[in-house]
């Protein structure tokens, strides 16, 4: 009957209500010609398209494991591909792409085979002294952005100098993952934020309250304390007679083992 051939099909209860979630599409006979970007399936070697479908990895395939960019370009362009990824919050992980075994052992041996050799070291020698000097132009830019952002009247200079060392210091570095990192934002921007981030963790208790988890309650408390931050920053603006061994910032400074001034 109609009714049951339906069903069938999608697997239905005499309720009319799904005993399984989704239906898993068995691979096709042939090798796949599409490239995708998926996530991880419901089992093991199954993965999840945009439009919610399960397919499962073909039985020739592996899955290659981020971290080595070039041999995943390389495995990448020379046929097609899965490229898993998985998004946790407003953050998306790349988890590896699953392509063919063969293709992947063969990335790997010419890759281990072209790094073997004096001109590849040489080549990335060089880069990396590239790397440094535009991370050390970069780190001198944002502590410049952090004093400019701080503005602190004469008297304290040498805390304002202290202060966006620290600041930078915590934020540059390459992988840090903090909003010093993001070119998403104007650098000046980037500068206010994480003097602020700064400030939370080293001169509040933020990292020892117990905050509910209801939504939009940790952004409340750390508008909150930004605005008891911005507080704090007025008065070395304007010159106010600040009490270093009362102040927090102060004594936060003084932790990092910069002299205060």
């Amino acid at each position: 009957m109609p009714g049951e051939d339906l069903a069938n099909r999608f697997n239905l209860d005499n309720r009319g209500k799904s005993r399984t979630e989704i239906c898993i599409t068995k691979p096709a006979a042939t090798m796949p010609t599409e490239t995708r970007i998926v996530s991880p399936g419901p089992k093991p070697f199954t993965v999840r398209t945009d439009d919610g479908k399960v397919l499962n990895v073909p039985k020739n395939w592996e899955l290659l494991p981020p971290g080595d960019a070039g041999v995943t370009r390389r495995v990448k362009s020379r046929g097609p591909s899965w490229t898993m990824k998985e998004k946790k919050g407003r953050r998306v992980f790349s988890l590896g792409v699953w392509a063919l075994k063969e293709r992947i052992a063969e990335v790997k041996a010419e890759f281990e085979a072209e790094r073997s050799t004096d001109a590849y070291a040489k080549k990335q020698a060089s880069a990396a002294k590239r790397r440094e000097k535009k991370q050390a132009e970069y780190v001198e830019d944002f502590t410049a952005a952090i004093l400019k952002f701080l503005d602190f009247d004469d008297r304290y200079s040498t805390l304002a100098a202290q202060l966006a060392n620290a600041v930078s210091e915590h934020a540059t570095p390459v992988g840090s993952g903090t909003v010093a990192r993001t070119q998403r934002i104007p650098i000046e921007r980037r500068a206010a934020s994480a003097v602020i981030a700064w400030m939370r963790h080293q001169t509040t208790a933020y990292d020892h309250m117990s905050i509910p988890r209801v939504k939009g309650k940790r952004r409340e408390v750390r508008r909150m304390l930004a605005e008891e931050s911005k507080a704090v920053l007025r008065k070395y603006r304007t010159g106010e007679i600040v009490d270093f061994e009362k102040c927090p910032l102060a004594r936060a400074v003084a932790d990092t083992g910069s002299p205060r001034g």
